[in-house]
């Protein structure tokens, strides 16, 4: 700082007295103003000579000028400065191509170079590594041609350059013949060219020769090991950039935030979660992608809630979150259906002005999973561009919200938009015609694929087509698509049959279907349970026992049942019969007179869907309890007066009978009710669903 603010009051004491006596003093005073990198007191002597008319005799101070302006990235001074100098030299000419290349500016690079009279290897270094670095990679390897072409040797400078430009371009061929070329001409002994060919073997998948050849290198950097973790890590072997990491620990050498971000990726990959977290917490200082990497691993692995609290943390910290980090907490509160945390981050986001199309099609996303599509409708209609995933998002929200209709028309209009939709567009489609019984128009839409947008049918879309069929009555046409597919039927088709038939009461098919789904997903539970109480609403109890011990021998889990409300914002979770909850005593009694009141009003327990050989008294108390009957309960008391919504998931589909307690509830309480389960939203209003019975 002393030294700048002397160099300020030498230029100003040559303001005051006028034009310097001597060059030498301008030279003097530009060589300070260099050693300081202080461009704007350069600036201001710059001034100062064309005000007192002063022309260097050489090219010596225009030259020091031209390359602090390079370095300080003053493109606009430094063009003016050389298109004012009478007379160029060799260091001009590549003070120039310097600045244009940190500017960016390929295009002018490209015609000053062409323009030169003489080059030098510093001439097409600099212009080899400045198309590298902007992402020209061909047109960095065609200068390095010219260049040996020209009569120069490639220096190190070159080679690293040309072998950056090889990795961009995963042009492995041209990357071994520059790596021959240094052998032949002895040249490996320099860290960066070491690090440029580690970098083009891994980044080309040939990992086992990245490994190779950073073994065999004298003095590690940080890069480095750095360039060799981020190989295994993007060629799929994350264990063993955790296993380089701890080596590179017991060197003593000081990880720095890349490594750690490429670290944490590898622990995610592994599922070591906690690894993760234990690491992220001993870094002092995380830069953005540190925080981004642990979020979107948390997001990523069923850890929603502590992805918020990252992303809360993150804030504090004051580290601007960029469009990915926000999508994915975006995300996180959509499978969360967490309404108010949703809001939150979408208010954080139109802040910050992190709302791209990335973040967006979030958005979009996730309140068409919180079952508010109006909220959705209007970010969709505010964007100002939108790509087909954003046209998904909002087709599939409101399939699953039954707003089906809508779906298709907004299927319509994107085909009037000239989007071409994809797979996913026709999932959403195809759902939302089995949810609006559309067998005709589901049938004309699943021929389109093929016929009218060129794309082969998957396996989804037959899903969606023997889902349709079925509750539509075709139950044989159902199987005979299942038979005459041209892919063979994975467990998703059978699944999706098998669920058909329970609905249906097929035992026959369904037996089929779910012998299929045994064969191959033997350790999945639904199928089991599906076709154990398709057998119980038969009464066949022995053919239960039996699946049951199946179930068993096969060492197959069933997974909890579950439900949660959101109060507020803290999560309250259940499962039937839960009795954990600290205000269990009134929720029971909340319920007691809830179901009393509707029976009053003509609702009727409906003891068939207890799939258990009990007592009909034990049926009534099961049925009675079940996890979304206690949460809507709980939201009762909770949120007693207002015409809002009581939110509730449920980790599996809603029976019949809690479907028609929602329904009764809406009615007689007037209360609007949105439960979103395993399959889909239904919302209660004034006795009735959605889904309209159909689901």
């Amino acid at each position: 700082m002393k030294a700048k603010h002397k160099l300020r009051q030498a230029i100003d004491s040559l303001y005051s007295y006028g034009r310097a006596t001597t060059e030498e003093a301008y030279t003097r005073l530009v060589l300070e103003c260099a050693r300081a990198s202080d461009v704007e007191q350069a600036k201001r002597l710059k001034s100062h000579m064309d005000l007192h008319y002063c022309e260097p005799t050489n090219t010596f101070l225009h030259n020091r000028l031209l390359h602090l302006y390079a370095k300080s990235g003053k493109l606009s001074d430094a063009r003016n400065l050389f298109d004012e100098m009478p007379v160029r030299d060799i260091f001009s000419w590549n003070a120039m191509l310097s600045a244009l290349a940190k500017s960016g500016s390929v295009e002018d690079l490209k015609a000053v170079f062409n323009q030169m009279p003489f080059r030098d290897s510093v001439s097409y270094n600099t212009v080899i590594a400045g198309f590298a670095g902007n992402g020209f990679s061909k047109e960095a390897l065609q200068v390095f041609s010219r260049m040996r072409e020209d009569g120069l040797e490639p220096t190190d400078y070159s080679h690293v350059s040309a072998l950056n430009a090889c990795s961009q371009l995963l042009d492995l061929k041209r990357g071994k013949q520059i790596h021959g070329r240094i052998v032949v001409g002895n040249l490996g002994g320099n860290v960066f060219l070491s690090n440029a060919l580690t970098d083009l073997y891994a980044k080309c998948g040939e990992v086992d020769k990245a490994r190779w050849l950073f073994n065999r290198m004298n003095n590690k950097s940080v890069v480095s090991w750095n360039l060799m973790i981020s190989g295994y890590l993007k060629n799929g072997h994350p264990q063993k950039c955790i296993e380089l990491f701890r080596e590179m620990q017991g060197f003593c050498l000081r990880p720095d935030q890349v490594t750690v971000s490429n670290v944490l990726g590898a622990y995610f990959q592994c599922g070591c979660i906690d690894e993760a977290g234990m690491l992220f917490r001993v870094i002092r200082e995380k830069d953005k992608v540190c925080w981004t990497t642990m979020i979107v691993g948390y997001a990523q692995h069923g850890k929603e809630e502590d992805a918020l609290m990252l992303f809360g943390e993150m804030l504090l910290e004051d580290v601007r979150p960029d469009s990915f980090t926000i999508s994915s907490v975006v995300s996180s509160c959509a499978k969360l259906a967490s309404l108010y945390h949703g809001q939150v981050v979408h208010g954080k986001a139109i802040l910050l002005g992190v709302d791209d199309l990335l973040v967006s099609s979030a958005i979009v996303d996730m309140y068409c999973k919180c079952g508010v599509t109006d909220d959705a409708w209007i970010v969709f209609t505010m964007m100002p561009t939108r790509n087909v995933v954003t046209w998904n998002s909002m087709i599939n929200g409101y399939a699953q919200n039954g707003q089906d209709l809508q779906a298709l028309a907004l299927y319509e209009n994107m085909l009037q938009e000239n989007l071409k939709p994809d797979s996913f567009t026709f999932v959403a489609v195809l759902s939302a015609c089995v949810h609006a019984a559309l067998f005709e128009q589901g049938q004309s839409y699943f021929d389109s694929i093929s016929e009218l947008h060129g794309l082969t049918p998957s396996l989804d879309h037959y899903s969606c087509m023997v889902n349709l069929l079925g509750r539509s009555g075709y139950m044989d046409k159902a199987v005979d698509l299942i038979k005459s597919m041209p892919h063979k039927p994975n467990s998703l088709i059978w699944s999706t049959l098998l669920s058909i038939c329970a609905m249906k009461g097929d035992i026959n098919n369904g037996e089929m279907a779910a012998r299929c789904v045994f064969e191959l997903d033997p350790s999945r539970a639904s199928p089991y349970i599906m076709l154990s109480n398709m057998y119980a609403a038969c009464g066949r109890w022995e053919d239960v026992a039996s699946l049951r011990s199946l179930m068993r021998s096969k060492n197959v889990k069933k997974f909890a049942a579950y439900s949660w409300i959101e109060i507020d914002n803290k999560v309250h979770k259940f499962v039937a019969e839960d009795r954990s909850h600290p205000e269990t005593e009134i929720i029971y009694k909340e319920l007691s007179k809830l179901i009393k009141k509707l029976q009053e009003a003509g609702f009727i327990p409906n003891a068939k869907y207890v799939l258990h050989d009990v007592k009909e008294e034990e049926k009534f108390e099961s049925i009675c309890y079940h996890s979304e009957k206690l949460a809507l309960a709980f939201g009762l008391i909770k949120k007693p007066q207002g015409g809002t919504p009581i939110r509730i998931m449920k980790n599996i589909r809603v029976c019949g009978d809690c479907h028609v307690f929602m329904k009764f509830v809406s009615k007689i309480m007037e209360r609007p009710i949105i439960l979103r389960d395993s399959n889909r939203f239904h919302h209660f209003v004034g006795g009735k669903c959605s889904c309209k019975d159909y689901w």
